[in-house]
């Protein structure tokens, strides 16, 4: 059974760390979206919130890369999904 899960567990791993080395430009986008997220304090993601201000050409071109291939989609998605989700729970913006 321990055998078992450590070999989940590495293979985990693996997937994360190649998704990372396969997606240089993905991983730097997440990075600077989770850092936005991390260096804002509740105040301010509930401003930002209630402007709904249009993505800058820089934000346009990045969702348009992701939208254009599926997998890296998901590579970013699971990179920047606990983070996010987990400030937004901290600040009261989801349940």
């Amino acid at each position: 059974m321990k055998r078992t899960w450590l070999l989940a567990l590495a293979a985990g791993l693996l997937y994360v760390s190649a998704a990372q080395a396969q997606y240089p430009m993905m991983d730097a986008i997440a990075n600077k979206v989770i850092a936005k997220y991390q260096n804002s304090t509740c105040e301010q993601l509930w401003e930002k919130k209630s402007q709904k201000t249009p993505p800058t050409a820089q934000e346009q071109n990045a969702i348009n890369l992701l939208k254009g291939d599926p997998q890296m989609r998901a590579a970013f998605i699971n990179k920047i999904a606990a983070p996010i989700a987990n400030k937004m729970f901290e600040c009261g913006m989801i349940p």
